[in-house]
C-alpha cells in the first residue's frame, strides 16, 4: 500500500493531532494510506530560525528510515525546515507546507496572505516568499500574536485569527489566505466561513499534491 508519512517536526503532540483530523477529507478508499507523526526530537513549536535549523538533522534521518515503507513525504511546518536536505536522502517525493500552501493559494486568487502565529516568524516568511520568486502575488503577513502551544486555546486562538484574516483582507487586499503554521488545522473550515475567503490549510494543500505524485508515479 502507498503511504504518506507527515512529520510534524515539532514535538507538541496536539498539533500532530489537529494535522491528523485535517487530513480525514484526504483519507479515500483507493488511496494512499496517511500517517502523521511527531518528531520527539524538536522543540515544542519552531518559532525561529534556530528552531527550524535544529530539526534538520533528526528530520532527514526520519525520512531516511522510514524510506521503505513510504511513497512520499510531507514536512509538516510552514518554515519548511530540512525540505532540501531530506530531499538528498531520498528519490520519493519530500513536500514542504509552506511551498505547496503558496502554490495553491496562488491558484485560488491574485494576492494571498498570511496568518502568522508571532511577529518574528514574519521575516523568516517573507525570506522564503522572496526565494520562491512571488513576492509580488503576496498581499500580506499578519501575526496573531500567539505562540504554537498556545494555540489550543480555542476561543482566543479563532478570535485573534478572525481579526487578522480581516485585515488582510479588508487593509492589504488579499483574496486567499493561507494558514501559516500548522497548528492552525483544526480553525480552517472556520474561518473560511466567518471571513468569506479561501483558506489554504497547507498541509491539507502539501498531502493533496503528494496523493497526486503517488496515484501518477511522479517522483
Amino acid at each position: 500500500m502507498d503511504r504518506i508519512l507527515v512529520i510534524n517536526p515539532n514535538s507538541t503532540q496536539a498539533v500532530t493531532d489537529g494535522i491528523d483530523r485535517a487530513m480525514e477529507p484526504l483519507r479515500i478508499a483507493g488511496g494512499p494510506a496517511i500517517e502523521c507523526v511527531t518528531l520527539k526530537e524538536g522543540p515544542p513549536g519552531i518559532e525561529s530560525q534556530a528552531h527550524a535549523d535544529s530539526v534538520i538533522g533528526p528530520l532527514s534521518q526520519m525520512v531516511k528510515s522510514r524510506d521503505n515503507d513510504c511513497s512520499a513525504f510531507v514536512i509538516a511546518c510552514y518554515s519548511d525546515p530540512g525540505l532540501h536536505v531530506a530531499r538528498e536522502v531520498t528519490t520519493k517525493p519530500v513536500l514542504g507546507i509552506a511551498e505547496c500552501g503558496i502554490m495553491t493559494a496562488m491558484t485560488m486568487g491574485q494576492r494571498f496572505g498570511v496568518i502568522s502565529i508571532l511577529k518574528k516568524s514574519i521575516p523568516r516568511h517573507l525570506r522564503y516568499v522572496g526565494q520562491m520568486g512571488v513576492s509580488d502575488r503576496m498581499a500580506g503577513d499578519r501575526a496573531i500574536g500567539l505562540g504554537v502551544v498556545e494555540l489550543s486555546d480555542e476561543a482566543r486562538t479563532f478570535s485573534r485569527m478572525a481579526e487578522v484574516a480581516a485585515e488582510l483582507r479588508d487593509e492589504d487586499g488579499a483574496d486567499v489566505l493561507v494558514m501559516g503554521c500548522a497548528g492552525m488545522a483544526r480553525y480552517r473550515d472556520r474561518l473560511q466561513r466567518h471571513v468569506g475567503l479561501p483558506v489554504v490549510e497547507p498541509s491539507q494543500a502539501a498531502v493533496s499534491m503528494a496523493i497526486g505524485r503517488s496515484r501518477l508515479g511522479w517522483t
